[in-house]
């Protein structure tokens, strides 16, 4: 079940940074992921939780969606933190690696948020499939840093290191329809590298980008958001297809195009994300 939200810009927020969460509330981010794991010191990760726990407790985030990045289940602050995500929309698990590691954490968790995972190993992203079958998962975030340490590779522009685990975990998302986030873009200074990104991103099929720095929010939301240009062709799609029906027609052509029911189906996906981006804004 894919989400009712529109999912085009997901900021992590050091739970351990106050400032940062008062301030995450004004941003226009689709999600914040409140992060108590890798954003957050050893020494500091208690008073992480008792952070965020506050922040979500008291709310004010609007219809941003609100994800609890927690410590792995066999970390000594892993339980507490799955205690804290009550008030989230939704509770991120790190480096998982397969479904029944997915299956344990839900039943520590039991009836609450949402759950979601990183897609961050190499284990995580050959099990996606698997993972994202699981019937209380919504959403893959890739950790494309993790990974790409744990592969030892050097992804450069275009990140042809890192092709395969990314369209597996695409597909791995599709067929369980889940979300699929892509992973950060590091040079926060680099809007043409990360312009980039986000376009191959949407390209590859991704639902958004998870993000570091509230300056590539705006970026984000613009490029995966359908264009004018896109929603008036699925519009004319549409209507193509219906005055074919009309006549007795099983297909249509548009601008020298065959528009068939697949073309209609995938048209009204877009304006199905059209509205859902309309009444974020709302």
């Amino acid at each position: 079940m894919t989400s009712t939200r529109p999912l085009r810009s997901l900021l992590y927020v050091p739970s351990s940074n106050a400032r940062a969460l008062a301030k995450a509330r004004g941003l226009p981010a689709d999600a914040l992921i409140l992060d108590l794991e890798d954003a957050v010191a050893p020494a500091e990760k208690a008073r992480a939780r008792d952070s965020a726990a506050a922040a979500l407790a008291e709310g004010g985030f609007g219809r941003r969606m609100t994800i609890l990045r927690v410590n792995a289940l066999d970390t000594e602050w892993g339980r507490d933190d799955l205690a804290a995500a009550n008030h989230a929309d939704a509770v991120l698990l790190p480096k998982i690696s397969g479904a029944k590691a997915v299956e344990a954490y839900a039943r520590v968790i039991g009836d609450g948020p949402e759950i979601w995972a990183m897609a961050e190993t190499p284990s995580g992203v050959l099990h996606a499939a698997e993972i994202a079958a699981v019937p209380r998962m919504r959403g893959l975030v890739i950790g494309t840093n993790d990974l790409a340490a744990e592969l030892a590779c050097r992804p450069g522009p275009g990140r042809a290191e890192l092709q395969m685990a990314l369209q597996s975990c695409v597909l791995a998302a599709r067929a369980s329809g889940v979300a699929c986030i892509d992973g950060v873009y590091n040079a926060v200074r680099d809007e043409d590298g990360f312009r980039a990104e986000c376009a191959q991103g949407l390209a590859l099929g991704m639902d958004g980008k998870s993000l570091i720095h509230p300056s590539q929010i705006a970026a984000a939301n613009e490029i995966f958001a359908p264009s004018a240009t896109e929603v008036e062709l699925a519009r004319r799609q549409i209507d193509a297809f219906a005055e074919a029906e009309r006549n007795g027609l099983g297909v249509a052509v548009l601008d020298g195009k065959i528009v068939e029911a697949l073309h209609v189906r995938a048209a009204k996906r877009l304006l199905e994300r059209v509205a859902k981006i309309q009444a974020q804004s709302v």
